[in-house]
């Protein structure tokens, strides 16, 4: 049962079984009922004739009910006593009396004694239930199940009692059935019907849905099967089988190949970023390991201000290295709240080394406040300022204003500008333009990546266009707090 094809066959088989049983058990129900309603049919129309035949007056022993074999007769009096019965009736049961032999009784036509021991009100009580003189009670007739023999053969029968008045004031109670072997044949064959073909049908039913469920999820073990083989294999390149159907199988597909596509993205970007870093640290400490090389062999050779710069670029790499490595852990900004004009300027003031002044253009008292984290926020603008400072020729700016539902900063330069098919490939990571190669004054090419991505973690952008100035433009968008 660990299987999905067991479990959907099981279930439907289940579910199919329950409203098969249910159905057929409402079924047989209605046709049973319907069937006893056609005997009651039968045994009243009987019964009536009878009766009416009796309340005329006619003689019991010139009543002859038609089809006594299918309909017998049993007339009772007043008091309990079987006053006539259809022929060849060998015994009944179900009814008012089980007596067949008729006893001595007033006969139709025959004056009713009177009874001494009931006064004139009593009768009167007693007229007004039961049908007048000649008549015969229109009153639904009572129904009773029970049994009959005629001519040795005893079968069930549904009775209907009417009751009738003779013209001599004698009341009887005429019964007269119906058989049920007609409803009984009919239900038992309905229902043996049913337990035969209710098998078949719920093996019919679980063999298709087993197929099906085979058939559906066949892709399925042709993906798990090709996700094993890349497991084993650990080659991110391969892609699992794409049904050509439009269900939710194929679209499975689909996700798996694109989460493919973007998992051997990440681990390509993830070698090509340790290779990048071991490249990157190799030459600082190269240098520097033979710059103490050289000073433990010459002291007065030693090259303190170069050893003191490449143990500066050693450090600043290892902390951009691990604020990337935070930033690819999925490490979310604070929620404080950061005033961006307030940010620019203290960052601005702080930068005395810088080799060109830089304007800064972020009105005091402006609503530029946005959600996120002052330091991280605060490296972005010093990563923008630094990559403004090695390019710029004479004019570094930066200003602050609002943008729509959110707060722009643009760092601006007059240098050589960035190409336009170069915009988007500097902010990947450890990427430089040709001007910038030396890794003395171009950085490791990490400033504006981090930038980036720190941007796209507050829920802004990071952009560059042409400057007015005909250098680079940067533009970082922030929203607004909600």
């Amino acid at each position: 049962m660990r299987s999905v094809r067991a479990r959907a066959a099981l279930g439907a088989t289940l579910v199919v079984a329950v409203a098969l049983i249910g159905a057929g058990l409402a079924v047989l129900l209605v046709l049973r009922d319907n069937l006893i309603g056609q005997a009651d049919l039968q045994a009243e129309v009987a019964a009536r004739e009878v009766a009416g035949a009796l309340a005329t007056g006619t003689p019991y022993a010139d009543v002859e009910p038609d089809d006594e074999e299918d309909h017998p007769v049993q007339v009772i009096d007043e008091e309990d006593r079987v006053v006539l019965v259809s022929k060849d009736l060998r015994a009944v049961t179900g009814t008012g009396a089980t007596g067949v032999t008729p006893v001595p009784s007033a006969s139709a036509g025959a004056t009713p004694a009177p009874d001494d021991d009931d006064d004139g009100d009593d009768d009167q009580d007693d007229d007004r239930s039961r049908p007048g003189r000649g008549e015969v009670s229109s009153d639904d007739p009572d129904f009773s199940d029970g049994t009959a023999t005629v001519d040795r053969t005893t079968a069930d029968y549904r009775f209907a009692a009417v009751e009738a008045t003779t013209p001599d004031g004698v009341t009887l109670t005429v019964y007269a059935g119906a058989p049920l072997a007609a409803e009984q044949e009919a239900v038992n064959t309905v229902r043996g019907a049913m337990l035969t073909g209710l098998p078949v049908l719920l093996v019919v039913v679980a063999g298709v849905t087993w197929l099906v469920t085979r058939r559906a999820l066949r892709p399925v073990e042709g993906i798990r099967q090709e996700m094993a083989a890349i497991t084993a294999s650990e080659d991110l390149a391969r892609r699992v089988p794409e049904p050509g159907s439009r269900d939710e199988i194929a679209a499975l597909a689909r996700t798996t190949n694109e989460t493919l596509t973007v998992l051997e993205a990440s681990v390509e970007r993830q070698r090509r970023f340790v290779a990048d870093a071991s490249h990157e640290l190799r030459s600082p400490i190269a240098s520097l390991r033979t710059q103490l090389e050289v000073a433990e062999a010459h002291p007065e050779l030693l090259d303190l201000p170069g050893a003191v710069a490449d143990t500066v670029r050693l450090q600043v790499l290892a902390a951009d290295l691990l604020l990337l490595a935070r930033l690819d852990a999925g490490e979310k900004p604070g929620g404080g709240t950061v005033e961006l004009g307030a940010l620019v300027r203290e960052e601005v003031s702080q930068r005395t080394g810088d080799r060109i002044a830089v304007a800064v253009e972020a009105p005091e008292g402006g609503a530029f406040e946005v959600n996120g984290s002052r330091g991280q926020l605060s490296r972005v603008i010093g990563n923008l300022l630094d990559n403004a400072q090695r390019h710029a020729d004479g004019s570094v700016a930066v200003s602050v204003a609002a943008d729509g539902r959110g707060v722009r900063v643009e760092v601006r330069d007059d240098g050589a500008g960035v190409p336009e098919d170069e915009r988007e490939r500097i902010f990947e990571r450890f990427v430089r333009l040709d001007d910038a190669r030396s890794r003395d004054d171009g950085g490791a090419g990490l400033g504006l990546a981090i930038a980036r991505d720190v941007a796209s973690r507050h829920g802004g952008t990071l952009t560059v266009h042409r400057a007015a100035e005909g250098g680079a433009a940067f533009r970082l968008w922030l929203p607004r707090p909600a």
